[in-house]
């Protein structure tokens, strides 16, 4: 492992960001962004902002590294606490609604 990022809390579903973070394990950083910048989920610009912190933490200790030297190792989409809401339902009484989070975590490898 080169480096790590995280990102906690994340309101979004892990399902939906799954989605996302699926392709892009294996990939070079460099194809990594590219695919996240013509991607339309709203997930991909937290994403892209994830590996390209990853890559600066990589950065920080090996100058000389390239966006197509290094390679998505590993990317998880982990469940976060959820945050509990009510809204109003029939008969006056309110039903429970979840907004779920996400944690977000990427290590970079050299290729």
């Amino acid at each position: 492992m080169l480096s790590k990022a995280m990102v906690r809390y994340l309101r979004m579903t892990p399902r939906k960001v799954g989605y996302v973070i699926t392709p892009l394990r294996r990939r070079t950083v460099a194809e990594a962004l590219a695919l996240l910048s013509t991607t339309n989920r709203r997930a991909a610009k937290p994403i892209a902002k994830l590996i390209a912190s990853a890559f600066a933490n990589a950065r920080q200790q090996h100058p000389e590294l390239r966006e197509d030297a290094v390679r998505i190792t590993k990317m998880v989409a982990d469940e976060g606490p959820r945050w509990k809401r009510g809204r109003a339902a029939a008969f006056g009484r309110s039903s429970r609604i979840l907004k779920r989070t996400t944690h977000l975590t990427v290590e970079l490898d050299r290729v």
